[in-house]
């Protein structure tokens, strides 16, 4: 069976090795696929359902779409789409968008709220469908600009795994476009004839000018340096800890040697608040 077009076949070596560096996807499994109607997330069911014919293991899934109740959100147009493709699909309904004002803490922007009751609805589906694993479409480009934006803006350097157990280890969520970039995810799904569908959040695109403001950062960089995202995803893979500031990779020689020694460990001293 050969693939439909280059960019197919493109992508699903990219997803095919981003399953097997990290073990994403076992024989046996039942993926949930976290489809929003965006470009991301059809072209993750898109390429794992190419890839379920092609796979040498066995598995299962289904499209599970968590509506957050703004108006406009044409989920009908989610359920037709998954339905003239044979997909297993389920829309969710939710009052998320009524009750983020109500419980939003200062800390928090909508967004960052948003995707965390989205998440929550998430796990309690997946249980109630038996997913061994939620698969989400995070891209090359996510996982470069999640770097730079803690990097920038919250004192972290982190960004995110492909491959993630939940604080409880019940749920194991996977990120299977890791190695793929938004601009193939895109023209794969529009030339998979696939409907673009818009969140319908009022505030959405309001509140993301950092992450805006990074992804100029990186097309800036990539006029001189066309492979600089490359090298920045290499870089998450290859981390010098004995070069870093963090003294729980390098700590100090007399925490060294208290641990070592089988003794008690003088807890830092920390900041009031």
């Amino acid at each position: 069976m050969s693939y439909a077009t280059p960019l197919e076949a493109r992508i699903a070596k990219k997803v095919t090795k981003a399953i097997t560096d990290y073990n994403l996807i076992e024989d046996g499994d039942r993926i949930m696929v976290g489809l929003s109607g965006g470009k991301d997330s059809w072209a993750l069911m898109q390429v794992l359902d190419v890839l379920q014919k092609r796979a040498p293991i066995r598995f299962s899934m289904i499209a599970v779409t968590v509506d957050s109740g703004y108006r406009g959100y044409r989920h009908d147009l989610i359920s037709r789409t998954c339905e003239g493709r044979g997909w297993e699909y389920r829309i969710q309904h939710t009052g998320i968008g009524e009750t983020i004002e109500d419980i939003l803490e200062a800390s928090e922007t909508p967004c960052s709220l948003c995707a965390r009751l989205r998440r929550g609805v998430l796990y309690r589906i997946a249980k109630e469908v038996g997913a061994t694993k939620i698969a989400l479409g995070h891209h090359m480009d996510d996982f470069v600009e999640t770097l730079l934006l803690n990097l920038f803006f919250q004192g972290a350097l982190k960004a995110m795994p492909a491959r993630l157990v939940s604080d409880n280890g019940e749920h194991v969520v996977i990120r299977p476009l890791v190695y793929t970039s938004e601009a193939d995810a895109r023209d794969y799904a529009k030339a998979s004839q696939l409907p673009i569908i818009g969140c319908c959040c009022p505030v959405c695109g309001d509140l993301s000018l950092q992450r805006q403001r990074i992804k100029r950062l990186i097309a800036e960089l990539e006029v001189e340096h066309p492979e600089v995202k490359n090298s920045m995803l290499r870089a998450l893979t290859n981390v010098a800890g004995r070069h870093l500031l963090d003294k729980r990779l390098n700590p100090l020689p007399e925490l060294r040697e208290a641990a070592l020694a089988g003794g008690a460990v003088p807890l830092p001293l920390r900041r009031g608040r």
